[in-house]
């Protein structure tokens, strides 16, 4: 493919779920009112790009620029645009426009509007050397904050807001399960040793790389999802998008505990005696974010400080950085890097 031209990107493209993503010299997209330009630096691959890819989100906005952990910056402002300067790094979440009218957001539950816009899904997201959003679902991140680099924050906008998300919905639970070691449970393990909680960690059977991920990073107790934990949890917060795992991880919480299912999208569960969740246990699921969520995370992020694993890959082999991500041969998270900013053998 040719060099851009100023008034060009490249951009890797979804034309149709189950396809590849293709590679495309797109417009520069125009920042309009209440809009900001973004030159992107890092784009975190998640899982729910990989729902996307293969056709498991329903009705998306076709064609569609994946990639929802966006980390750039500010290379124009739109009209009536506030609070924010050129050169500025920001980071752009998943929920990326609400109407801010409705019932939900006038009772600050903006994650749960009808209205709600996506990035990467309606909105054209961070597989792309530029982007566009809404500036009022734009965070402002702090300069290289104890020397992380902006691959190594790109996984904090959503595996990291998510998790931290499923955390409040847990509440105050001591003893807490993580079900599936990838990126968010990795974030989300260090802020748990932070805030003195237990972990345990449960990964695949046999996944011994991931196990000893997790011991690395401190979880108290490690297994696989066949295993009972040594005591009951309060609270089993579940990454991994297997429905199989809800009726399982209610027979490892206690009485009045909690199953927090985190991901956008799950295999159905399966039926399952009563007596598993009689107790008061409860099941709920976690839909998207609130930029208050935001504000508490990434302030609690630098404050602990939360290092991030990150395997690197160039804008356009996002296929690849998919493919492994769907295959469970990466720890941590996949980052694409737009051309310009890539270093080989870049691992963090």
């Amino acid at each position: 493919m040719t060099e851009h031209s100023p008034e060009t990107m490249r951009a890797m493209v979804l034309r149709q779920p189950g396809g590849q993503l293709q590679l495309e010299q797109l417009p520069r997209p125009a920042a309009g009112p209440g809009q900001i330009q973004i030159a992107i630096e890092a784009c975190g691959v998640c899982r729910t790009d990989l729902h996307l890819v293969d056709g498991e989100l329903p009705d998306p906005v076709l064609p569609i620029v994946p990639g929802h952990e966006i980390v750039g910056r500010i290379s124009a402002l739109g009209p009536g645009v506030t609070g924010f300067a050129p050169g500025q790094r920001v980071g752009v979440p998943w929920l990326g426009w609400t109407c801010g009218t409705c019932d939900f957001c006038a009772a600050g539950r903006e994650n749960l509007c009808d209205s709600a816009r996506f990035t990467g899904y309606q909105i054209n997201g961070g597989y792309a050397q530029y982007t566009v959003a809404d500036a009022r679902y734009c965070f402002v991140l702090p300069e290289t904050p104890h020397h992380l680099t902006a691959a190594q924050l790109a996984p904090l906008l959503c595996a990291g807001l998510i998790g931290y998300r499923a955390l409040r919905l847990a509440g105050e639970a001591a003893n807490v399960g993580l079900y599936g070691f990838g990126a968010a449970a990795h974030i989300l393990a260090q802020v748990l040793e932070h805030q003195g909680r237990t972990v345990y960690a449960f990964t695949r059977p046999g996944d011994a790389e991931s196990q000893a991920f997790a011991r690395r990073l401190g979880a108290d107790w490690v297994g696989s999802t066949d295993e009972r934990p040594p005591r009951p949890l309060d609270a089993a917060l579940l990454f991994a998008p297997v429905g199989a795992l809800v009726p399982l991880a209610l027979t490892h919480v206690r009485k009045g505990g909690r199953v927090v299912c985190a991901g956008i999208h799950m295999s159905d569960i399966p039926t399952f005696p009563y007596a598993s969740l009689w107790g008061e246990r409860t099941i709920c699921s976690v839909a998207n974010l609130t930029r208050q969520d935001g504000v508490e995370f990434m302030t609690l992020a630098h404050d602990i400080p939360i290092h991030t694993e990150v395997t690197e890959f160039p804008l356009e082999q996002a296929n690849d950085a998919l493919a492994r991500l769907r295959a469970g041969a990466l720890q941590g998270a996949a980052v694409l890097i737009p051309h310009g900013y890539f270093r080989e053998d870049a691992k963090h």
